[in-house]
């Protein structure tokens, strides 16, 4: 299995930008690998700065609960079987869209978190990286 480098995050940092400058929205953009430790973040110019703890934590949430963030948030609602966890690890659960497993022959071994925008657009941005990796991992060995 691969592992996320600092070279592939700056890749996968590049095809997430390159969408948020699309839209027009300034973006933070953080990559972990598979442990959950932070391997790059990228605030773009005019980013939002409290952007840079949500990117990070959207990225170890998608890492720590196996899962995009936005599935969360319909299991985490008042009266839901989640609900409330966004409270434990510190306040490091983000229970809404941005944060995306990022995997490789259906193995996790990264995420990527994005904040920003509003969620459908950190979404559609960290959605650019994971595509991006799709296709460097069908092409290339990403670890090169």
């Amino acid at each position: 299995m691969s592992q996320i480098t600092l070279a592939l995050s700056k890749k996968l940092i590049e095809a997430a930008e390159q969408e948020a400058t699309k839209i027009n929205v300034p973006m933070v953009i953080s990559i972990v690998d598979s442990g959950g430790n932070l391997v790059a973040c990228h605030r773009m110019d005019e980013a939002l700065l409290v952007s840079v703890d949500i990117a990070q934590n959207k990225a170890w949430t998608s890492i720590a609960m196996k899962m995009p963030t936005e599935n969360l948030a319909q299991a985490t609602g008042s009266g839901k079987e989640l609900f409330g966890i966004n409270t434990t690890n510190n306040g490091r659960v983000v229970i809404f869209g941005g944060g995306i497993p990022l995997l490789e022959d259906n193995q996790i071994i990264g995420a990527i978190g994005v904040s920003g925008g509003s969620v459908k657009e950190d979404i559609q941005v960290a959605k650019a990286a994971v595509d991006l990796l799709s296709h460097l991992s069908k092409t290339v060995s990403i670890s090169d």
